[in-house]
C-alpha cells in the first residue's frame, strides 16, 4: 500500500504581527495631534518666508513642489520628502521641517508626489528624482549651491531619499553627475519593502509586486558612490522600525552609513519634531551635515 504524505506545512505571516509593526497610526492613536500642528505651523511659515508654491517638476496633478530660496549665495541645497507610506499626507504639512532647514542656512525644496493605488511605489519615487533634477537644475535661483545637493526624509520619505543616493542621475537628467546627492537623511525610513507586501492595511493601496519590491527597496539597490546617509529611528517605534534601520548600514556598510541609530524618547511621529527644534540632538545632527555638504 503507498504511504499517504501529509502536505506540507509552510509558515504564513502573522498578519496581525505585522499590522503591530508597520501600522504607525495604530501605535500612536494620538498621531491627528501631530498632523494639525504640522499643517498649523507650515501655515506660519509659508506666510513668513518668501516662497514659491506649487511650482510644476512634471505635467501631473500631483508633480508640484514648494520652494525656498536661502538667504544668502552658495547654501546648501536640501529637498525634503514626506512620508504617508506612499498613500498619503502632502508637503502642505511640512514647510515647518522647510523653515528650519531655511534657518540653519539652507534652500529648500519640498515636493509632493503622485500616490497610491494610482501610482506604484517605484513611479512615485521615479517623481521625487523628478523632484530632485528640478531643484538641482534651478539651485542658482535658490542662491544654493547643487554640488551641495542633500536629501531628507522621514517614513516613506526616508526610503526614497535612500534611493535617492543610489540613483543613476545622467538617466534621469542629463548633465546631471552620477554622484549628485552627496548626504542624505533618513528618519524612520523602511529599507526592505518586503514586509509591506504582507501587510493587508498597506498593501490594499501600494499592490506592491516582487519586482517592486525589488527595484524600490533600498537595501537591495547596490550604492557604491562616495556619498554618506544617516539613518535615525524613535527608540519608541516598533522592532521592525529598527530593525529597518539596522539594515540599511548592513546592507552598504558604516563606510557609506556611518549612523544608524535609534534616538531615546521618539515616536514614528515626533522624530519629526526632533529635526525641527531648535537644540535637539537630531537637529543638531542634520546642522553639521549641512554644513559638510
Amino acid at each position: 500500500m503507498a504511504r499517504i504524505t501529509a502536505p506540507i506545512r509552510r509558515e504564513l505571516p502573522d498578519i496581525q504581527w505585522l499590522e503591530r509593526m508597520y501600522n504607525n497610526r495604530m501605535r500612536v492613536p494620538d498621531h491627528g495631534d501631530y498632523f494639525a500642528r504640522w499643517a498649523a505651523q507650515s501655515a506660519m511659515v509659508r506666510r513668513s518666508l518668501p516662497c514659491q508654491l506649487d511650482v510644476p517638476y512634471c505635467d501631473g496633478p500631483r508633480q508640484r513642489l514648494d520652494a525656498f530660496a536661502a538667504r544668502q549665495a552658495g547654501a546648501p541645497l536640501v529637498v525634503f520628502v514626506h512620508g504617508g507610506y506612499w498613500k498619503a499626507l502632502d508637503k502642505s504639512f511640512h514647510s515647518f521641517v522647510a523653515g528650519e532647514l531655511h534657518d540653519a542656512g539652507a534652500a529648500v525644496v519640498v515636493p509632493n508626489y503622485a500616490l497610491a493605488p494610482q501610482a506604484s511605489v517605484p513611479q512615485s519615487t521615479m517623481d521625487v528624482a523628478q523632484a530632485v533634477a528640478w531643484a538641482w537644475r534651478h539651485a542658482r535661483a535658490l542662491k544654493a549651491d547643487r554640488r551641495r545637493l542633500v536629501v531628507v526624509g522621514h517614513s516613506a520619505g526616508g526610503t526614497m531619499a535612500a534611493m535617492m543616493m543610489a540613483c543613476a542621475w545622467p538617466l534621469v537628467q542629463a548633465g546631471m553627475p552620477s554622484g549628485a546627492v552627496r548626504r542624505g537623511i533618513g528618519l524612520s525610513g523602511l529599507y526592505d519593502l518586503e514586509p509591506l507586501m504582507r501587510t493587508p492595511s498597506l498593501q490594499e493601496a501600494l499592490r506592491l509586486s516582487p519586482a517592486q519590491v525589488q527595484q524600490a527597496s533600498p537595501a537591495r539597490v547596490p550604492y557604491s558612490g562616495n556619498g554618506r546617509f544617516v539613518a535615525m529611528v524613535g527608540a519608541d517605534e516598533s522592532g521592525e522600525y529598527l530593525r529597518q534601520n539596522r539594515l540599511i548600514q548592513q546592507a552598504w556598510g558604516r563606510d557609506r552609513v556611518p549612523q544608524a541609530q535609534a534616538l531615546p524618547g521618539l515616536n514614528h511621529f515626533s522624530i519629526l519634531d526632533a529635526l525641527a527644534t531648535r537644540g535637539h540632538r537630531l537637529n543638531t545632527l542634520a546642522r553639521q551635515l549641512l554644513r559638510t555638504a
